[in-house]
Protein backbone atom coordinates (compact mmCIF):
# COMPACT_ATOMS: atom_id res chain seq x y z
CA UNK A 1 0.00 0.00 0.00
CA UNK A 2 1.21 3.50 -0.84
CA UNK A 3 2.37 5.74 1.95
CA UNK A 4 0.38 8.87 2.74
CA UNK A 5 1.72 12.33 3.57
CA UNK A 6 -0.30 14.77 5.67
CA UNK A 7 0.45 18.42 6.35
CA UNK A 8 -1.30 21.59 7.49
CA UNK A 9 -1.18 24.14 4.67
CA UNK A 10 -0.81 27.34 6.64
CA UNK A 11 -2.43 30.62 5.58
CA UNK A 12 -0.18 33.63 5.15
CA UNK A 13 -0.43 37.36 5.60
CA UNK A 14 1.59 40.08 3.90
CA UNK A 15 2.90 42.55 6.46
CA UNK A 16 4.30 44.59 3.59
CA UNK A 17 3.04 44.31 0.00
CA UNK A 18 4.35 46.68 -2.66
CA UNK A 19 3.45 46.16 -6.31
CA UNK A 20 6.27 47.38 -8.54
CA UNK A 21 6.57 48.00 -12.27
CA UNK A 22 4.79 45.82 -14.80
CA UNK A 23 7.22 43.70 -16.82
CA UNK A 24 7.11 43.11 -20.58
CA UNK A 25 5.63 39.69 -19.85
CA UNK A 26 2.58 41.35 -18.28
CA UNK A 27 3.50 40.29 -14.74
CA UNK A 28 4.21 42.75 -11.92
CA UNK A 29 7.22 42.44 -9.67
CA UNK A 30 6.46 42.65 -5.97
CA UNK A 31 8.28 43.40 -2.74
CA UNK A 32 6.66 41.71 0.22
CA UNK A 33 7.08 40.38 3.74
CA UNK A 34 5.13 37.17 4.25
CA UNK A 35 4.31 35.50 7.56
CA UNK A 36 2.51 32.24 8.16
CA UNK A 37 -0.50 31.86 10.46
CA UNK A 38 -1.55 28.87 12.55
CA UNK A 39 -4.80 28.75 10.54
CA UNK A 40 -4.50 26.20 7.76
CA UNK A 41 -6.09 23.66 5.44
CA UNK A 42 -5.48 19.99 6.13
CA UNK A 43 -3.90 18.32 3.11
CA UNK A 44 -3.44 14.60 2.50
CA UNK A 45 -1.48 13.26 -0.51
CA UNK A 46 -1.10 9.65 -1.65
CA UNK A 47 0.57 8.26 -4.81
CA UNK A 48 -1.93 6.22 -6.87
CA UNK A 49 -2.50 5.04 -10.42
CA UNK A 50 -4.96 7.85 -11.28
CA UNK A 51 -5.27 11.57 -10.61
CA UNK A 52 -7.89 12.80 -8.17
CA UNK A 53 -8.65 15.80 -5.95
CA UNK A 54 -11.33 15.89 -3.25
CA UNK A 55 -12.00 19.15 -1.39
CA UNK A 56 -14.45 19.68 1.49
CA UNK A 57 -14.56 21.51 4.80
CA UNK A 58 -16.07 24.53 6.55
CA UNK A 59 -14.43 27.10 4.23
CA UNK A 60 -15.61 25.40 1.05
CA UNK A 61 -17.65 27.87 -1.08
CA UNK A 62 -21.23 26.87 -1.76
CA UNK A 63 -20.63 26.93 -5.51
CA UNK A 64 -17.42 24.91 -5.24
CA UNK A 65 -13.93 25.70 -6.50
CA UNK A 66 -14.41 25.25 -10.24
CA UNK A 67 -12.67 22.83 -12.57
CA UNK A 68 -10.32 20.38 -10.88
CA UNK A 69 -7.67 20.88 -13.57
CA UNK A 70 -7.42 24.59 -12.66
CA UNK A 71 -7.07 24.01 -8.93
CA UNK A 72 -3.61 25.06 -7.72
CA UNK A 73 -3.14 21.95 -5.58
CA UNK A 74 -3.95 19.69 -8.54
CA UNK A 75 -1.70 21.76 -10.84
CA UNK A 76 1.12 21.50 -8.29
CA UNK A 77 0.92 17.70 -8.31
CA UNK A 78 0.86 17.63 -12.12
CA UNK A 79 3.86 19.97 -12.26
CA UNK A 80 5.79 17.76 -9.83
CA UNK A 81 5.01 14.61 -11.83
CA UNK A 82 5.94 16.29 -15.12
CA UNK A 83 9.23 17.64 -13.71
CA UNK A 84 10.39 14.44 -12.01
CA UNK A 85 8.60 11.59 -13.79
CA UNK A 86 7.04 10.54 -10.48
CA UNK A 87 4.39 9.68 -9.34
CA UNK A 88 2.29 8.07 -12.07
CA UNK A 89 -0.82 9.33 -10.28
CA UNK A 90 -1.97 10.91 -7.05
CA UNK A 91 -4.95 11.32 -4.75
CA UNK A 92 -5.24 14.63 -2.90
CA UNK A 93 -7.71 15.34 -0.10
CA UNK A 94 -8.10 18.86 1.31
CA UNK A 95 -10.16 20.04 4.25
CA UNK A 96 -10.66 23.76 3.60
CA UNK A 97 -10.37 26.01 6.65
CA UNK A 98 -8.80 29.07 5.00
CA UNK A 99 -11.40 31.44 3.49
CA UNK A 100 -11.37 31.29 -0.31
CA UNK A 101 -10.64 34.52 -2.18
CA UNK A 102 -9.76 36.37 1.00
CA UNK A 103 -6.12 37.24 0.36
CA UNK A 104 -4.79 34.67 2.84
CA UNK A 105 -3.09 32.50 0.24
CA UNK A 106 -5.21 29.39 0.73
CA UNK A 107 -4.82 28.08 -2.81
CA UNK A 108 -1.09 28.78 -2.77
CA UNK A 109 -0.78 27.16 0.67
CA UNK A 110 -2.46 24.01 -0.67
CA UNK A 111 -0.15 23.97 -3.70
CA UNK A 112 2.92 24.40 -1.51
CA UNK A 113 1.70 21.66 0.82
CA UNK A 114 1.19 19.26 -2.09
CA UNK A 115 4.72 19.95 -3.37
CA UNK A 116 6.20 19.42 0.10
CA UNK A 117 4.16 16.25 0.61
CA UNK A 118 5.17 14.74 -2.72
CA UNK A 119 8.81 15.61 -2.08
CA UNK A 120 8.62 13.87 1.30
CA UNK A 121 7.19 10.77 -0.41
CA UNK A 122 9.47 10.83 -3.46
CA UNK A 123 12.30 8.31 -3.89
CA UNK A 124 14.33 11.18 -5.42
CA UNK A 125 13.29 14.41 -3.68
CA UNK A 126 14.00 17.81 -5.22
CA UNK A 127 14.85 19.47 -1.92
CA UNK A 128 15.87 23.12 -2.42
CA UNK A 129 14.92 22.92 -6.11
CA UNK A 130 11.28 22.74 -5.07
CA UNK A 131 11.17 26.56 -5.03
CA UNK A 132 11.99 26.65 -8.75
CA UNK A 133 9.05 24.40 -9.52
CA UNK A 134 6.77 26.44 -7.25
CA UNK A 135 7.59 29.67 -9.10
CA UNK A 136 5.65 28.55 -12.18
CA UNK A 137 2.48 28.20 -10.10
CA UNK A 138 2.11 31.65 -8.52
CA UNK A 139 3.79 34.41 -6.54
CA UNK A 140 2.92 33.01 -3.09
CA UNK A 141 3.70 29.35 -3.79
CA UNK A 142 7.53 29.53 -3.44
CA UNK A 143 7.16 30.86 0.12
CA UNK A 144 4.75 28.03 0.89
CA UNK A 145 7.43 25.46 0.06
CA UNK A 146 10.25 26.70 2.30
CA UNK A 147 10.85 25.76 5.93
CA UNK A 148 10.70 29.33 7.22
CA UNK A 149 7.55 30.87 8.75
CA UNK A 150 8.55 34.37 7.63
CA UNK A 151 10.42 35.73 4.61
CA UNK A 152 11.17 38.81 2.58
CA UNK A 153 10.42 38.23 -1.11
CA UNK A 154 11.02 40.05 -4.39
CA UNK A 155 10.39 39.53 -8.09
CA UNK A 156 7.46 37.18 -8.58
CA UNK A 157 7.94 35.81 -5.09
CA UNK A 158 10.74 33.46 -6.09
CA UNK A 159 13.56 35.54 -4.57
CA UNK A 160 13.27 34.68 -0.90
CA UNK A 161 15.23 35.83 2.12
CA UNK A 162 14.12 33.81 5.19
CA UNK A 163 13.64 35.86 8.35
CA UNK A 164 13.53 34.94 12.00
CA UNK A 165 9.86 34.68 12.87
CA UNK A 166 8.39 37.38 15.05
CA UNK A 167 6.99 36.38 18.43
CA UNK A 168 3.56 34.78 18.00
CA UNK A 169 0.74 37.30 18.37
CA UNK A 170 -3.06 36.91 18.39
CA UNK A 171 -4.73 37.72 15.08
CA UNK A 172 -8.35 38.63 14.44
CA UNK A 173 -9.55 38.19 10.87
CA UNK A 174 -12.58 40.05 9.52
CA UNK A 175 -13.91 38.27 6.44
CA UNK A 176 -16.45 40.19 4.31
CA UNK A 177 -19.12 38.35 2.34
CA UNK A 178 -17.35 39.00 -0.96
CA UNK A 179 -14.03 37.92 -2.42
CA UNK A 180 -11.57 39.76 -4.63
CA UNK A 181 -10.11 38.17 -7.75
CA UNK A 182 -6.37 38.90 -7.73
CA UNK A 183 -6.31 39.72 -11.44
CA UNK A 184 -9.05 42.31 -10.87
CA UNK A 185 -7.10 43.86 -7.99
CA UNK A 186 -4.07 44.25 -10.27
CA UNK A 187 -6.27 45.80 -12.98
CA UNK A 188 -7.75 48.30 -10.48
CA UNK A 189 -4.27 49.19 -9.28
CA UNK A 190 -2.98 49.74 -12.82
CA UNK A 191 -6.03 51.86 -13.69
CA UNK A 192 -5.69 54.06 -10.60
CA UNK A 193 -1.95 54.49 -11.00
CA UNK A 194 -1.95 55.33 -14.69
CA UNK A 195 1.66 55.57 -15.85
CA UNK A 196 3.14 55.48 -12.33
CA UNK A 197 5.96 52.94 -12.07
CA UNK A 198 7.25 52.63 -8.49
CA UNK A 199 10.81 51.57 -7.78
CA UNK A 200 11.79 48.86 -5.34
CA UNK A 201 12.53 50.13 -1.83
CA UNK A 202 14.47 47.00 -0.75
CA UNK A 203 13.54 46.57 2.89
CA UNK A 204 16.42 45.96 5.29
CA UNK A 205 16.05 42.65 7.18
CA UNK A 206 17.06 44.34 10.45
CA UNK A 207 13.99 46.60 10.17
CA UNK A 208 11.79 43.48 10.26
CA UNK A 209 13.17 41.97 13.47
CA UNK A 210 10.46 43.06 15.94
CA UNK A 211 6.79 43.95 15.94
CA UNK A 212 7.69 47.44 17.08
CA UNK A 213 10.01 47.98 14.11
CA UNK A 214 7.76 46.43 11.49
CA UNK A 215 4.48 48.06 12.57
CA UNK A 216 5.35 51.48 11.05
CA UNK A 217 6.33 49.76 7.78
CA UNK A 218 3.15 47.69 7.43
CA UNK A 219 1.35 48.60 4.20
CA UNK A 220 -0.49 47.08 1.25
CA UNK A 221 -0.66 48.70 -2.19
CA UNK A 222 -3.93 46.88 -2.92
CA UNK A 223 -5.75 48.21 0.16
CA UNK A 224 -6.68 51.64 -1.18
CA UNK A 225 -7.85 50.46 -4.60
CA UNK A 226 -9.95 47.63 -3.15
CA UNK A 227 -11.41 49.95 -0.49
CA UNK A 228 -12.49 52.39 -3.22
CA UNK A 229 -14.71 49.64 -4.65
CA UNK A 230 -15.58 48.10 -1.27
CA UNK A 231 -15.63 50.79 1.48
CA UNK A 232 -16.17 48.18 4.19
CA UNK A 233 -12.42 47.45 3.96
CA UNK A 234 -11.62 50.94 5.26
CA UNK A 235 -14.27 50.60 7.95
CA UNK A 236 -12.75 47.36 9.20
CA UNK A 237 -9.20 48.74 9.23
CA UNK A 238 -10.37 51.72 11.29
CA UNK A 239 -12.33 49.42 13.62
CA UNK A 240 -9.26 47.32 14.32
CA UNK A 241 -7.22 50.46 14.96
CA UNK A 242 -9.87 51.61 17.45
CA UNK A 243 -9.60 48.21 19.17
CA UNK A 244 -5.87 48.76 19.68
CA UNK A 245 -4.37 46.61 16.94
CA UNK A 246 -0.61 46.91 16.54
CA UNK A 247 -1.12 46.25 12.82
CA UNK A 248 -4.44 46.72 11.01
CA UNK A 249 -4.55 46.20 7.24
CA UNK A 250 -6.08 44.30 4.36
CA UNK A 251 -4.53 40.91 3.63
CA UNK A 252 -3.04 40.30 0.19
CA UNK A 253 -5.37 41.35 -2.63
CA UNK A 254 -8.35 41.18 -0.25
CA UNK A 255 -10.97 41.00 0.97
CA UNK A 256 -9.94 39.82 4.47
CA UNK A 257 -8.86 42.52 6.93
CA UNK A 258 -6.53 41.53 9.76
CA UNK A 259 -5.73 42.93 13.14
CA UNK A 260 -2.61 41.84 15.04
CA UNK A 261 -2.88 42.41 18.78
CA UNK A 262 -0.83 42.12 21.93
CA UNK A 263 -3.96 40.70 23.58
CA UNK A 264 -6.76 39.41 21.37
CA UNK A 265 -9.73 41.76 21.07
CA UNK A 266 -13.30 40.57 21.48
CA UNK A 267 -14.43 39.50 18.00
CA UNK A 268 -17.98 40.60 18.80
CA UNK A 269 -16.75 44.20 18.96
CA UNK A 270 -16.03 44.24 15.22
CA UNK A 271 -19.79 44.56 14.77
CA UNK A 272 -19.99 45.05 10.98
CA UNK A 273 -22.92 43.55 9.11
CA UNK A 274 -22.02 40.90 6.50
CA UNK A 275 -18.61 40.27 8.04
CA UNK A 276 -17.53 37.02 9.68
CA UNK A 277 -14.62 36.83 12.09
CA UNK A 278 -12.00 34.21 12.87
CA UNK A 279 -9.29 34.02 15.51
CA UNK A 280 -5.80 32.64 14.96
CA UNK A 281 -2.17 33.50 15.71
CA UNK A 282 0.93 34.38 13.75
CA UNK A 283 3.14 31.33 13.57
CA UNK A 284 6.70 30.78 14.75
CA UNK A 285 7.06 27.52 12.84
CA UNK A 286 6.21 25.67 9.66
CA UNK A 287 4.09 22.59 10.31
CA UNK A 288 5.96 19.45 9.29
CA UNK A 289 4.88 16.84 6.78
CA UNK A 290 3.77 13.71 8.65
CA UNK A 291 3.94 10.25 7.05
CA UNK A 292 1.82 7.17 7.60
Amino acid sequence: MSRTARVTAQAKINLVLRVLARESTGYHSIETVMLRLDLGDEVCVRPTSGRALDVAGPAMPRDGLGAVEKNLAFRAAVAYADATGWPDGFAIEIEKRIPVGGGLGGGSADAGAVLRALDALSPNPLGARLVELATSLGADVPFMTIESPMALAWGRGERLFPLRALDARPVLLAIPDFSVVTAEAYAWLSSDRGTYTPEAAVLAPESLATWESIAPLAMNDFEHVVARRHPVVDSLVRRFEDLGALVAMMSGSGSTVLGIFTKLANAALVGVSGVNTAETRTSERVFRVEMD
